[in-house]
């Protein structure tokens, strides 16, 4: 099968790979559509992932075969989305950047009859990164199937990043008021998402902008970038009294100490040992339990159509357009869309 893997800290498309083998507890499918994140060009680049090493997490397809130990009820022929380990050393056949993928079968997703493959392939990966980051880990915010009643802001860095979009809806669903970061071009589709203020993070002394219009009551930030402008700028905008949770997807911190910072790898979810860089990380079965309930309860919200899919850009050319997607993230040349590639056999 085509397949794209690591090679020399790239992405290689290779024509001859051997279809993964099916684990108990995973479920085979047959690829229709990819999306890319950015993980996907680090983890060959920075060198998280080894040579041979299938790259890709979001992808959309048909059960093929389903292992014996999945407990959800898939069979051949359903259409699914979710997310892969790809670039995991440990499995290095599970990317979903081939024409067939294994995926950890109780965190798969069916596909709402009123998505296409293209849309429903960009919201595994952003929707876990959510639940870990917003609900379970970093914030510990209520859920949105027992939303909170009083009024209570949360910041999002980054809201017309693929993840934001929908961090913006899931805490708008959870009955937070959202405020979010980004440029002024994306304003609009942010508050049609549920923002009800947004700020253009270029501007200088935003963030204690913000600190002024929540009159020094916020206690929640997530970010998005990671980056030291955008923690800063949380840490501004965050109240000064005690209490306040700073949450990344990132290792990164929040330069007050005060401050309780709190970063997130999504890759916990499938609830196996990994490791990253020489960093190893243990099975953690509570967050492979979070992540099914929190995946359901995503399916559930995407089938009633109260989350909406970020914008897409469908790219031709198959997995060939994989690796010019793959550039273009890198290069930083993508905003305010997710890449998504149709999968060769469907594409020809």
């Amino acid at each position: 099968m085509k397949a794209i893997i690591v090679q020399d800290k790239a992405g290689t498309l290779i024509v001859n790979q051997s279809q993964p083998r099916l684990r108990d507890d995973y479920v085979l499918v047959k690829t229709v559509a990819v999306a890319l994140n950015p993980t996907d060009w680090k983890h060959a680049s920075f060198g998280i992932a080894n040579d041979g090493n299938l790259l890709g997490c979001d992808f959309s397809g048909i059960v093929e075969e389903v292992g014996p130990a999945v407990s959800k009820t898939f069979q051949k022929g359903d259409a699914v989305m979710g997310v892969a380990h790809g670039g995991n050393p440990e499995q290095p056949r599970d990317g979903a950047f081939a024409e067939y993928v294994v995926a950890k079968g109780d965190t798969l997703m069916k596909k709402p009859t009123s998505l296409t493959f293209e849309k429903a392939a960009t919201v595994s990966l952003g929707a876990i990164t959510c639940g870990q980051g917003l609900f379970q880990k970093s914030l510990k915010l209520q859920l949105p199937d027992d939303p909170i009643r009083v009024k209570t802001y949360v910041l999002i860095y980054g809201g017309s990043t693929a993840t934001g979009a929908l961090a913006i809806q899931f805490a708008t669903l959870a009955g937070y008021s959202v405020l979010t970061l980004c440029s002024k071009k994306h304003f609009k589709p942010v508050k049609d998402l549920g923002a009800v203020e947004v700020y253009n993070y270029s501007d200088p002394d935003v963030g204690s902008a913000i600190r002024k219009d929540t009159q020094n009551s916020l206690k929640y930030a997530w970010d998005t970038f990671g980056k030291a402008e955008s923690s800063q700028i949380c840490a501004d905008a965050l109240s000064t009294e005690a209490g306040c949770i700073y949450g990344c997807v990132l290792p990164n911190k929040c330069p007050r100490s005060d401050v309780t910072s709190v970063s997130t790898v999504m890759y916990t979810m499938f609830g196996e040992y990994f490791t990253m860089r020489g960093i190893e990380f243990p099975a953690m079965p509570d967050d492979y339990d979070f992540a099914k309930k929190f995946m359901t309860l995503t399916e559930k919200l995407l089938a009633e159509g109260a989350l909406k899919t970020h914008s897409e850009i469908i790219k031709p050319n198959g997995f060939e357009g994989v690796l010019e997607g793959l550039k273009d993230l890198k290069e930083g040349k993508v905003s305010g869309k997710k890449l998504v590639i149709e999968s060769p056999r469907h594409h020809r």
